[in-house]
């Protein structure tokens, strides 16, 4: 068996891992690539393996990074399965559709205001492909063990991070290998936490958080202090959030705040239809996290939901106090560009950044203390306070990551990825002195024979 690392080196974004066994090749994974110039213009490139010689995908979870390059794939003549785990397959329906719908919306866009170097600027994939794509996705239940032709099997465990994530444990001919995808944290309020891997040969494991630890310190309190602020002050505050799993989370506090009494009477607004519609899987996956149902309806019931984009416009025009989340989580896209536009240029509003933020991204950029975001090929000034919540990540830090792995019985092989490279170079090397394993990060393009 042979991997070939295509994405998630040296990089949180663009997860791809090609497998060839036999006269098979297996994609774990097929990501968008996301933040720097440079990396999504990777997207653009021609795919590294044909397409049509491709026989199946094993899909993680549904996040862009690992799923939002799947139409595109198709686009290019790929034919076969796409294998994931229920609730994966339910997100993945929401978001390939809305990813297609906004990359259809910003070349439209684009060439409306002309502010692209193409005279006919055309989307990565459209809403047709996405349809395509969705096609050909098999829900596969937890720890069922699955058979490919040439001898391959392949199964699904808890991994936490969102809903539906998983690890996948593959096997050939006595041997194994196992992608942890995106690793939760063990003690997550509302997910399950990972399960422990099982014995495996080879481990191909994520290392966003790997040279920090997350801050001891229960994150509603910052957001209560926030609340009181806007409160007083009549401001907006923003809060930029995936649609799935991060704008849950923070309804999840949110709740919490306001059964003790600290959210006061400010409106909420989830403006992300896509939200609204991932929102509701929480009730119909309701095994695979933490929340009984009828609690996940009060829970996700404190907010006013947005969906037209006449809707989006008037809240717009609002003014302060309330509370808007929308998405994207790094400022990538969406309708949160528009809030910015509205909202962000005012003092005394509020922008909340809650989680990981991608190099390049427009919500690396704001943590970084910039003062001007490029959006629709405009710079917009922004004045308003920009403040990072602590604790909000769905991804294990590195003590989280080492304790979940220390009960297992080490690898011939560990790749470290899906970092930037000081955090899977600082991992790799807690790797190799805390617990002795043989550890590597590979880099893009690189095969390994196991």
């Amino acid at each position: 068996m042979k991997i070939t690392f295509l994405g998630a080196t040296g990089t949180v974004t663009g997860s791809r891992y090609l497998i060839e066994y036999s006269d098979q090749k297996i994609l774990v994974d097929c990501g968008l690539f996301q933040g720097l110039k440079e990396l999504r213009l990777m997207n653009r490139e021609p795919f590294p393996v044909d397409p049509k010689t491709l026989d199946a995908v094993l899909l993680t979870h549904a996040h862009l990074d690992h799923s939002g390059y799947i139409p595109r794939l198709f686009r290019e003549g790929f034919k076969g399965p796409i294998y994931a785990t229920s609730a994966t397959v339910d997100l993945c329906k929401i978001l390939l559709l809305d990813s297609a719908s906004i990359q259809e919306e910003e070349a439209r866009h684009a060439k409306r205001h002309g502010y692209s170097r193409h005279a006919e600027p055309e989307p990565l994939y459209t809403t047709d492909d996405a349809t395509l794509a969705l096609n050909h996705f098999h829900a596969c239940p937890w720890q069922k063990t699955f058979h490919l032709p040439k001898g391959l099997e392949f199964s699904f465990s808890h991994a936490g991070h969102i809903l539906g994530a998983a690890s996948i444990h593959i096997s050939f001919e006595g041997k194994s290998i196992t992608f942890t995808g995106d690793v939760g944290r063990p003690l997550d309020p509302v997910l399950p936490p990972p399960q422990l891997l099982k014995p495996t040969d080879y481990l191909v494991i994520e290392s966003t958080y790997g040279d920090r630890k997350h801050e001891d310190i229960d994150p509603t309190k910052p957001l209560a202090e926030l609340i009181q602020n806007i409160k007083k002050n009549n401001s907006v505050l923003l809060m930029p959030a995936f649609a799935v799993g991060r704008t849950q989370s923070l309804l999840y506090q949110l709740w919490g705040l306001k059964i003790s009494g600290q959210l006061l009477d400010i409106p909420i607004y989830v403006d992300s239809p896509m939200a609204s519609d991932v929102t509701a899987l929480y009730i119909k996956h309701s095994a695979d996290h933490g929340l009984k149902s009828g609690l996940c309806q009060e829970i996700f019931g404190i907010a006013n939901y947005i969906r037209t984009p006449e809707e989006s416009k008037e809240l717009s025009k609002q003014k302060g106090p309330m509370i808007l989340l929308s998405a994207s989580g790094m400022i990538t896209g969406g309708r949160i560009l528009h809030h910015l536009i509205a909202f962000g240029g005012d003092p005394n509003n509020y922008i909340a950044i809650a989680g990981y933020q991608a190099a390049g991204t427009r919500g690396a950029k704001l943590v970084q203390g910039d003062k001007e975001l490029k959006i629709f090929g405009q710079m917009v000034p922004i004045r308003a306070q920009v403040v990072e919540l602590p604790n909000q990540s769905a991804h294990a830090d590195a003590d989280e990551l080492l304790a979940w792995l220390k009960p297992v019985k080490a690898p011939k092989l560990t790749l470290v990825t899906h970092g930037e490279p000081i955090a899977s170079k600082t991992f790799c090397g807690r790797l190799q002195m805390e617990l002795q394993w043989n550890a590597q990060t590979p880099v893009l393009g690189q095969e390994i024979e196991l």
